[in-house]
Protein backbone atom coordinates (compact mmCIF):
# COMPACT_ATOMS: atom_id res chain seq x y z
CA UNK A 1 0.00 0.00 0.00
CA UNK A 2 1.55 3.22 -1.28
CA UNK A 3 2.51 4.99 2.35
CA UNK A 4 0.56 8.25 1.36
CA UNK A 5 -2.61 6.27 1.19
CA UNK A 6 -1.66 4.17 4.28
CA UNK A 7 -1.77 7.94 5.87
CA UNK A 8 -5.18 8.73 4.76
CA UNK A 9 -3.61 11.38 2.24
CA UNK A 10 -4.56 11.26 -1.28
CA UNK A 11 -1.41 11.80 -3.93
CA UNK A 12 -1.79 12.56 -7.82
CA UNK A 13 -0.59 9.40 -9.81
CA UNK A 14 2.71 11.39 -10.88
CA UNK A 15 3.91 11.73 -7.59
CA UNK A 16 5.27 8.77 -5.19
CA UNK A 17 5.78 10.29 -1.55
CA UNK A 18 9.34 8.94 -0.04
CA UNK A 19 9.31 9.42 4.17
CA UNK A 20 13.00 8.30 3.90
CA UNK A 21 13.68 10.90 1.14
CA UNK A 22 11.48 13.22 3.45
CA UNK A 23 13.60 12.52 6.29
CA UNK A 24 17.13 13.14 4.21
CA UNK A 25 15.83 16.90 3.64
CA UNK A 26 14.57 17.52 7.42
CA UNK A 27 18.62 16.01 8.18
CA UNK A 28 19.90 18.79 5.81
CA UNK A 29 18.04 21.27 7.26
CA UNK A 30 20.62 22.18 9.88
CA UNK A 31 23.25 22.55 6.91
CA UNK A 32 21.10 24.54 4.83
CA UNK A 33 20.18 27.17 7.32
CA UNK A 34 23.46 26.92 8.32
CA UNK A 35 24.45 27.71 4.73
CA UNK A 36 22.52 30.85 4.62
CA UNK A 37 23.66 32.28 7.92
CA UNK A 38 27.79 31.58 6.73
CA UNK A 39 27.27 32.70 2.83
CA UNK A 40 24.10 35.07 2.56
CA UNK A 41 20.76 34.10 1.18
CA UNK A 42 22.41 33.18 -2.42
CA UNK A 43 23.20 30.00 -0.81
CA UNK A 44 19.60 29.05 -0.04
CA UNK A 45 18.18 30.10 -3.43
CA UNK A 46 21.31 27.88 -5.56
CA UNK A 47 20.14 25.04 -3.28
CA UNK A 48 16.14 25.58 -4.21
CA UNK A 49 17.31 26.51 -7.80
CA UNK A 50 18.94 23.21 -8.86
CA UNK A 51 16.43 21.33 -6.42
CA UNK A 52 13.89 23.03 -8.40
CA UNK A 53 15.87 21.44 -11.57
CA UNK A 54 16.29 18.02 -10.73
CA UNK A 55 12.64 17.72 -9.86
CA UNK A 56 11.85 19.37 -13.38
CA UNK A 57 14.79 16.72 -15.08
CA UNK A 58 13.12 13.81 -13.27
CA UNK A 59 9.45 14.54 -13.89
CA UNK A 60 10.06 14.82 -17.49
CA UNK A 61 11.85 12.22 -18.13
CA UNK A 62 10.06 9.71 -15.35
CA UNK A 63 6.89 10.37 -17.50
CA UNK A 64 8.29 9.11 -20.53
CA UNK A 65 8.53 5.72 -18.81
CA UNK A 66 5.11 6.14 -16.70
CA UNK A 67 6.98 6.64 -13.63
CA UNK A 68 6.18 9.14 -10.98
CA UNK A 69 8.21 11.88 -9.49
CA UNK A 70 9.96 10.97 -6.43
CA UNK A 71 10.45 13.05 -3.33
CA UNK A 72 14.58 11.44 -3.97
CA UNK A 73 14.75 14.19 -6.59
CA UNK A 74 14.29 16.72 -3.68
CA UNK A 75 17.33 15.29 -1.60
CA UNK A 76 19.47 15.04 -5.07
CA UNK A 77 18.95 18.63 -5.46
CA UNK A 78 19.25 19.60 -1.56
CA UNK A 79 22.76 17.35 -2.12
CA UNK A 80 23.95 19.05 -4.86
CA UNK A 81 23.36 22.34 -3.84
CA UNK A 82 25.14 22.38 -0.40
CA UNK A 83 28.05 20.86 -2.05
CA UNK A 84 28.41 24.10 -4.90
CA UNK A 85 31.16 26.70 -3.71
CA UNK A 86 28.31 29.90 -2.53
CA UNK A 87 29.15 32.00 -5.89
CA UNK A 88 29.16 29.76 -8.36
CA UNK A 89 26.83 30.45 -11.44
CA UNK A 90 23.05 29.47 -11.18
CA UNK A 91 23.07 28.09 -14.83
CA UNK A 92 25.96 26.15 -13.66
CA UNK A 93 24.44 24.63 -10.84
CA UNK A 94 21.30 24.05 -13.30
CA UNK A 95 23.76 21.94 -15.37
CA UNK A 96 25.12 19.97 -13.16
CA UNK A 97 21.27 19.35 -11.69
CA UNK A 98 20.31 18.16 -15.24
CA UNK A 99 23.56 15.76 -15.83
CA UNK A 100 23.24 14.50 -11.87
CA UNK A 101 19.06 13.26 -12.61
CA UNK A 102 19.88 12.57 -16.60
CA UNK A 103 23.31 10.54 -16.40
CA UNK A 104 23.57 9.53 -12.45
CA UNK A 105 20.20 8.51 -12.28
CA UNK A 106 17.06 8.56 -15.09
CA UNK A 107 19.18 6.83 -17.71
CA UNK A 108 20.04 3.94 -15.37
CA UNK A 109 15.74 3.50 -15.70
CA UNK A 110 15.13 5.97 -12.12
CA UNK A 111 15.04 5.50 -8.60
CA UNK A 112 16.45 2.00 -6.89
CA UNK A 113 18.26 1.73 -10.30
CA UNK A 114 21.10 3.99 -10.43
CA UNK A 115 24.96 2.47 -9.70
CA UNK A 116 26.31 6.21 -9.23
CA UNK A 117 25.32 8.48 -6.57
CA UNK A 118 23.29 11.48 -8.59
CA UNK A 119 24.62 14.45 -6.61
CA UNK A 120 28.05 13.28 -7.01
CA UNK A 121 27.74 12.75 -10.45
CA UNK A 122 26.68 16.11 -10.99
CA UNK A 123 28.92 17.76 -8.87
CA UNK A 124 31.97 15.87 -10.49
CA UNK A 125 30.73 17.25 -14.20
CA UNK A 126 30.58 20.61 -12.94
CA UNK A 127 34.49 20.23 -11.03
CA UNK A 128 35.71 18.91 -14.41
CA UNK A 129 34.02 21.18 -17.17
CA UNK A 130 34.04 24.40 -14.33
CA UNK A 131 37.28 24.00 -12.44
CA UNK A 132 37.58 27.98 -12.28
CA UNK A 133 34.70 28.50 -10.91
CA UNK A 134 34.96 25.51 -8.48
CA UNK A 135 37.95 25.83 -6.84
CA UNK A 136 38.25 29.69 -6.87
CA UNK A 137 34.64 30.24 -6.03
CA UNK A 138 34.44 29.61 -2.02
CA UNK A 139 34.08 32.78 0.34
CA UNK A 140 34.23 32.88 4.15
CA UNK A 141 31.98 33.14 6.40
CA UNK A 142 29.72 35.56 8.02
CA UNK A 143 30.66 35.17 11.85
CA UNK A 144 28.99 37.63 13.82
CA UNK A 145 25.82 38.66 14.69
CA UNK A 146 22.84 37.80 11.88
CA UNK A 147 25.46 36.99 9.80
CA UNK A 148 24.50 35.96 6.24
CA UNK A 149 20.66 36.68 6.95
CA UNK A 150 21.56 40.31 6.15
CA UNK A 151 23.07 40.28 3.11
CA UNK A 152 22.05 38.26 -0.60
CA UNK A 153 25.71 37.55 -1.06
CA UNK A 154 28.89 35.51 1.00
CA UNK A 155 31.77 38.16 1.82
CA UNK A 156 33.90 39.65 -1.29
CA UNK A 157 36.76 41.26 0.06
CA UNK A 158 38.15 40.89 3.53
CA UNK A 159 40.77 43.77 5.11
CA UNK A 160 41.28 45.08 1.20
CA UNK A 161 42.39 41.59 0.02
CA UNK A 162 39.85 39.91 -2.81
CA UNK A 163 38.09 37.12 -1.90
CA UNK A 164 38.17 35.43 -4.78
CA UNK A 165 42.10 34.57 -4.40
CA UNK A 166 40.66 32.52 -0.89
CA UNK A 167 41.97 29.13 -0.15
CA UNK A 168 40.03 26.64 1.90
CA UNK A 169 41.15 25.17 5.03
CA UNK A 170 42.10 22.18 3.11
CA UNK A 171 44.24 24.13 0.38
CA UNK A 172 45.53 26.42 3.18
CA UNK A 173 47.03 23.78 4.70
CA UNK A 174 48.42 21.75 1.65
CA UNK A 175 49.80 25.07 -0.34
CA UNK A 176 50.61 27.39 2.75
CA UNK A 177 51.43 25.58 5.59
CA UNK A 178 48.15 27.20 7.79
CA UNK A 179 46.10 25.20 10.12
CA UNK A 180 42.44 26.60 10.73
CA UNK A 181 41.90 26.29 14.48
CA UNK A 182 39.61 22.86 15.06
CA UNK A 183 36.96 24.85 16.66
CA UNK A 184 36.34 27.34 13.58
CA UNK A 185 35.99 23.70 12.04
CA UNK A 186 33.50 22.75 14.36
CA UNK A 187 31.36 25.85 14.27
CA UNK A 188 31.87 27.33 10.98
CA UNK A 189 33.50 30.11 12.07
CA UNK A 190 35.97 30.13 9.15
CA UNK A 191 36.96 33.76 7.62
CA UNK A 192 39.21 36.40 7.85
CA UNK A 193 43.11 35.72 6.36
CA UNK A 194 45.48 33.82 7.31
CA UNK A 195 49.60 34.97 6.82
CA UNK A 196 51.94 33.78 4.25
CA UNK A 197 55.39 32.77 5.04
CA UNK A 198 56.85 34.76 2.12
CA UNK A 199 54.74 37.58 3.36
CA UNK A 200 51.86 39.29 2.68
CA UNK A 201 47.85 37.10 3.46
CA UNK A 202 45.55 35.21 2.31
CA UNK A 203 41.82 34.86 2.68
CA UNK A 204 40.69 31.91 4.81
CA UNK A 205 37.31 30.98 2.78
CA UNK A 206 34.97 28.12 4.65
CA UNK A 207 34.18 25.80 1.74
CA UNK A 208 31.17 24.64 0.32
CA UNK A 209 27.77 25.55 1.34
CA UNK A 210 26.53 22.59 3.49
CA UNK A 211 30.38 21.43 4.53
CA UNK A 212 31.07 24.47 6.92
CA UNK A 213 29.95 23.14 10.31
CA UNK A 214 30.83 19.75 11.76
CA UNK A 215 28.16 20.29 14.06
CA UNK A 216 25.43 21.15 12.39
CA UNK A 217 26.20 18.32 9.95
CA UNK A 218 26.74 15.88 12.92
CA UNK A 219 23.03 17.00 14.50
CA UNK A 220 21.65 15.99 10.85
CA UNK A 221 23.91 12.56 10.64
CA UNK A 222 22.16 11.74 14.51
CA UNK A 223 18.73 12.40 13.29
CA UNK A 224 19.07 9.95 10.63
CA UNK A 225 20.43 7.43 12.68
CA UNK A 226 17.43 7.57 15.32
CA UNK A 227 15.22 7.52 12.85
CA UNK A 228 17.09 4.37 11.32
CA UNK A 229 16.96 6.31 7.89
CA UNK A 230 20.76 5.57 7.09
CA UNK A 231 23.01 2.22 7.81
CA UNK A 232 24.99 2.91 10.96
CA UNK A 233 27.49 0.43 9.60
CA UNK A 234 28.01 3.06 6.20
CA UNK A 235 28.00 5.26 8.40
CA UNK A 236 30.41 4.29 10.89
CA UNK A 237 32.56 1.80 8.65
CA UNK A 238 33.41 5.39 6.46
CA UNK A 239 34.38 7.33 9.55
CA UNK A 240 36.16 4.26 10.95
CA UNK A 241 38.04 4.00 7.24
CA UNK A 242 39.41 7.52 7.42
CA UNK A 243 40.11 7.63 11.20
CA UNK A 244 42.34 4.52 10.34
CA UNK A 245 43.91 5.91 7.16
CA UNK A 246 45.17 8.75 8.81
CA UNK A 247 46.58 6.73 11.88
CA UNK A 248 48.64 4.70 9.62
CA UNK A 249 50.02 7.54 6.92
CA UNK A 250 50.40 9.97 9.90
CA UNK A 251 51.61 7.81 13.03
CA UNK A 252 52.44 4.52 11.29
CA UNK A 253 54.73 5.80 8.33
CA UNK A 254 55.21 8.90 9.95
CA UNK A 255 53.59 11.41 7.36
CA UNK A 256 52.92 14.32 8.66
CA UNK A 257 51.41 16.15 5.50
CA UNK A 258 48.56 13.95 6.77
CA UNK A 259 46.78 16.53 9.43
CA UNK A 260 45.77 14.76 12.89
CA UNK A 261 42.48 12.96 13.08
CA UNK A 262 40.44 15.21 14.91
CA UNK A 263 40.95 17.80 11.84
CA UNK A 264 40.87 15.30 9.36
CA UNK A 265 37.52 14.62 10.40
CA UNK A 266 36.25 17.66 10.39
CA UNK A 267 37.41 19.22 7.29
CA UNK A 268 36.46 19.87 4.27
CA UNK A 269 33.48 17.67 2.89
CA UNK A 270 34.29 14.30 4.96
CA UNK A 271 31.56 14.28 7.07
CA UNK A 272 29.22 15.90 4.71
CA UNK A 273 30.12 12.50 2.40
CA UNK A 274 30.40 9.87 5.54
CA UNK A 275 26.47 11.39 6.99
CA UNK A 276 24.83 11.71 3.37
CA UNK A 277 25.95 10.36 0.61
CA UNK A 278 28.22 7.10 1.67
CA UNK A 279 24.86 6.22 3.43
CA UNK A 280 22.81 6.66 -0.03
CA UNK A 281 20.67 3.25 0.53
CA UNK A 282 20.64 3.11 -3.78
CA UNK A 283 24.18 3.10 -4.50
CA UNK A 284 25.80 1.08 -1.78
CA UNK A 285 25.63 -2.28 -1.02
CA UNK A 286 23.01 -3.93 0.59
CA UNK A 287 25.15 -6.88 2.61
CA UNK A 288 26.00 -6.25 5.78
CA UNK A 289 29.64 -7.04 5.40
CA UNK A 290 29.75 -5.63 2.87
CA UNK A 291 28.50 -2.32 3.47
CA UNK A 292 31.36 -2.00 6.61
CA UNK A 293 34.27 -2.64 3.95
CA UNK A 294 32.39 -0.66 1.11
CA UNK A 295 32.34 2.29 4.00
CA UNK A 296 35.35 1.60 5.08
CA UNK A 297 37.11 2.02 1.81
CA UNK A 298 35.74 5.34 0.66
CA UNK A 299 36.82 6.73 4.15
CA UNK A 300 40.33 5.42 3.56
CA UNK A 301 40.20 6.60 -0.29
CA UNK A 302 39.31 10.06 0.79
CA UNK A 303 42.34 10.50 3.08
CA UNK A 304 44.91 8.85 0.60
CA UNK A 305 43.32 11.65 -2.37
CA UNK A 306 43.54 14.56 -0.10
CA UNK A 307 47.46 13.59 0.47
CA UNK A 308 48.26 12.57 -3.08
CA UNK A 309 45.66 13.51 -5.38
CA UNK A 310 46.10 17.38 -7.44
CA UNK A 311 43.03 18.33 -5.47
CA UNK A 312 43.04 18.63 -1.76
CA UNK A 313 39.32 17.17 -1.11
CA UNK A 314 38.98 14.04 -2.69
CA UNK A 315 35.59 13.05 -1.21
CA UNK A 316 33.27 13.11 -4.46
CA UNK A 317 35.73 10.68 -6.12
CA UNK A 318 36.27 8.66 -3.31
CA UNK A 319 32.67 8.23 -3.35
CA UNK A 320 32.71 7.15 -6.94
CA UNK A 321 35.40 4.82 -7.02
CA UNK A 322 33.65 3.27 -3.73
CA UNK A 323 30.22 2.98 -6.13
CA UNK A 324 32.25 1.49 -9.17
CA UNK A 325 33.66 -1.57 -6.77
CA UNK A 326 30.50 -1.68 -4.34
CA UNK A 327 28.45 -3.94 -6.62
CA UNK A 328 31.47 -6.00 -7.08
CA UNK A 329 32.12 -6.34 -3.71
CA UNK A 330 29.07 -7.47 -2.52
CA UNK A 331 29.07 -10.08 -5.63
CA UNK A 332 32.24 -11.19 -3.93
CA UNK A 333 30.59 -12.20 -0.33
CA UNK A 334 27.54 -13.41 -1.41
CA UNK A 335 29.39 -15.88 -3.54
CA UNK A 336 31.42 -16.75 -0.39
CA UNK A 337 28.20 -16.70 1.65
CA UNK A 338 26.65 -19.40 -0.74
CA UNK A 339 29.68 -21.33 -1.54
CA UNK A 340 30.11 -21.67 2.58
CA UNK A 341 26.09 -22.63 2.47
CA UNK A 342 26.62 -25.40 0.27
CA UNK A 343 29.66 -27.03 2.17
CA UNK A 344 27.26 -27.23 5.08
CA UNK A 345 24.44 -28.79 3.44
CA UNK A 346 27.50 -31.38 2.42
CA UNK A 347 28.79 -31.91 6.08
CA UNK A 348 25.14 -32.27 6.69
CA UNK A 349 24.12 -34.78 4.26
CA UNK A 350 27.55 -37.05 4.97
CA UNK A 351 26.58 -36.78 8.58
CA UNK A 352 23.05 -38.14 8.11
CA UNK A 353 24.75 -40.34 5.63
CA UNK A 354 21.94 -39.38 2.30
CA UNK A 355 21.68 -36.57 1.09
CA UNK A 356 19.91 -33.08 2.09
CA UNK A 357 17.12 -32.01 -0.40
Amino acid sequence: MPEASARGVDCPPWFKPQLAMRRVCLALLPALLGGIYFFGWRAGALCAWTMLWTCGCEWFLARQRGDPLTESALVTGMLLGLSLPPTLPFWMAAVGALIAMSFGKEFFGGFGRNVFNPAIVGRAFIYVCFPVEMTRGFAPAYTAGAGGLQHWGPILHVGGLDAVSAATPMWALRDFGWTTPLKDLFLGTIGGDFPLAAGGHRVLAAGSIGEVSALLLSIGAVYLLITGTASWRLLFSSLGGALAAVLLFRYGFGIQAVPPPAWSLCSGALLYGCFFMVTDPVSAPKDKTSQVLYGALIGALIIFMRWKAVFAGGVGFAILLGNTVGPTIELIFKARAEKKKGRSKGSAAAASGGAVP
